[in-house]
C-alpha cells in the first residue's frame, strides 16, 4: 500500500469549512486516496485509505436515540441538501411563506445555503401551509421535513 501523506493545511481548511457550514462530514478524494473530517471522529470503511480528522474545536456528540415521534410528516417538503436554511430573503425581510398562506406550484418556500451557494426551494405543488418546522438560521439535514403543505 503506499504511503498517504497528510496534507495538514488540506485538513485545516475542511475542518473550517464544517464550522462555515454547519456540515457533520466532509470528504476530499484525490486519486486513490481520500481525508474524510468528522465532527463525529467516526471512521468510515472504504475502499480507498480513510483518514478521520476530528474538526478543532468540536467535541463528539452523543447520539441521540430516535423518538417514536420522528416521522416524516404527511404532505411534507423535506430539504434535498444538507445546509442551513433561511425563511427570508435577508435578515429583517418578511418570510417566503408563513402558516396559513395559499401556495402556488414552483413558488418560493425558502432558501438553503449550501457552499455559500444561495439555493431557492420552490414548492412541489399547490396548496396550504399547515406547519412550518424549521427556524431561521437553522442546519437541515438531506430529507429533513422542512414544511408542511396540505
Amino acid at each position: 500500500m503506499p504511503k498517504f501523506n497528510i496534507d495538514e493545511d488540506l485538513v485545516r481548511k475542511l475542518a473550517g469549512l464544517l464550522q462555515e457550514t454547519g456540515l457533520d462530514e466532509i470528504e476530499f478524494e484525490q486519486q486513490d486516496q481520500r481525508i474524510r473530517v468528522s465532527r463525529n471522529a467516526g471512521v468510515a470503511v472504504a475502499a480507498a485509505p480513510t483518514v478521520a480528522v476530528p474538526a478543532a474545536g468540536t467535541a463528539a456528540p452523543a447520539a441521540a436515540p430516535a423518538a417514536a415521534g420522528d416521522v416524516t410528516p404527511p404532505n411534507a417538503v423535506t430539504a434535498p441538501m444538507v445546509g442551513t436554511a433561511y425563511v427570508a430573503s435577508e435578515p429583517g425581510a418578511p418570510p417566503f411563506v408563513k402558516v396559513g398562506d395559499t401556495v402556488e406550484k414552483g413558488q418560493t418556500l425558502l432558501i438553503i445555503e449550501a457552499m455559500k451557494v444561495m439555493n431557492p426551494l420552490p414548492s412541489p405543488r399547490a396548496g396550504k401551509v399547515t406547519q412550518v418546522l424549521v427556524n431561521d438560521g437553522e442546519p437541515v439535514e438531506f430529507d429533513e421535513p422542512l414544511m408542511v403543505i396540505e
